[in-house]
């Protein structure tokens, strides 16, 4: 994985630069063209686009997106596309191909970016939750993405599609709400087990106002019922006053870049709240 670790002042930076060479070496990159952004916010990938890979191209593809997943280990910019062209492992086209290039020439860019991690007397946990709403134009499943903190320190994110077809953009951000609660509960589980004291209530920041009702109303809850395992997962955890779910405005929702390919400016403001630096 080759994460290395830089001192600062105030904390320490953490990051794979030699690891990024070595994929773009493997591929016959390493004097590609930079750009700036990972994927393209016009292109919306499909399966049914573009010519079948040959098998040493598909073999290829496997193993540069294989590699490309360790790297997402120090850079959460990536998580996003990387999980994009994983969905399409089994059956890559050109088209697939082309979408990882652009990542490889996006590494090529940020080759030096890294996590920093600061110094901190606050240990409470906190998450920021998204989703877009049936955005796989294959399936019409919807892509969920939340980002950990502890205190000002992120520890832990995801992107990926759901598991299921959401019927509303409620459902979609409710299963995103949902899985970045069990991820609060499993960081707050190993900080108590390693004898490190958090506040005992986590936040998390939601853009969707039903989502927000939905966990503390249960008149909601008849018309939800086929999300009703998570509803009560989420619900329970708020009424025992462990989980505080706050609304933020779309556009300081910071896990936005985990749900869809974002631009230029956007991506910037998206890595300077990840601390990446």
């Amino acid at each position: 994985m080759g994460i290395e670790v830089s001192k600062l002042n105030n904390g320490i930076i953490l990051s794979q630069e030699n690891y990024a060479s070595n994929i773009l070496r493997r591929v016959g990159m390493s004097n590609c063209k930079p750009v700036s952004t990972p994927l393209s916010t016009s292109e919306k990938l499909s399966l049914h686009e573009g010519s079948l890979l040959g098998p040493s191209d598909a073999t290829q593809y496997r193993s540069v997106v294989g590699a490309l997943q360790y790297l997402t280990l120090t850079r959460p910019d990536i998580s996003f596309s990387v999980n994009k062209v994983c969905q399409y492992l089994h059956t890559p086209t050109t088209v697939h191909w082309a979408a990882v290039k652009r990542i490889l020439r996006y590494i090529k860019y940020t080759t030096k970016v890294g996590l920093h991690i600061n110094k901190s007397s606050s240990l409470l946990v906190s998450a920021f939750s998204d989703a877009d709403w049936a955005g796989c134009l294959d399936d019409r499943r919807s892509t969920g993405g939340f980002i950990v903190f502890l205190g000002p320190n992120l520890v832990s994110w995801s992107a990926r599609k759901q598991a299921t077809v959401s019927r509303s953009s409620t459902e979609a951000e409710y299963k995103a709400l949902a899985d970045a609660t069990a991820e609060i509960m499993w960081i707050q589980t190993l900080l108590q087990e390693i004898g490190v004291h958090a506040p005992r209530i986590a936040k998390i920041w939601c853009d969707n106002i039903g989502a927000k009702y939905l966990s503390a109303n249960l008149v909601f809850h008849c018309r939800t019922k086929h999300i009703e395992v998570d509803y009560h997962f989420v619900r329970e955890r708020v009424t025992r006053k462990l989980l505080d779910i706050e609304h933020i405005s779309t556009k300081d929702q910071v896990a936005d870049g985990f749900t869809k390919p974002l631009g230029v400016r956007q991506l910037e403001i998206f890595k300077n709240s990840l601390n990446m630096k």
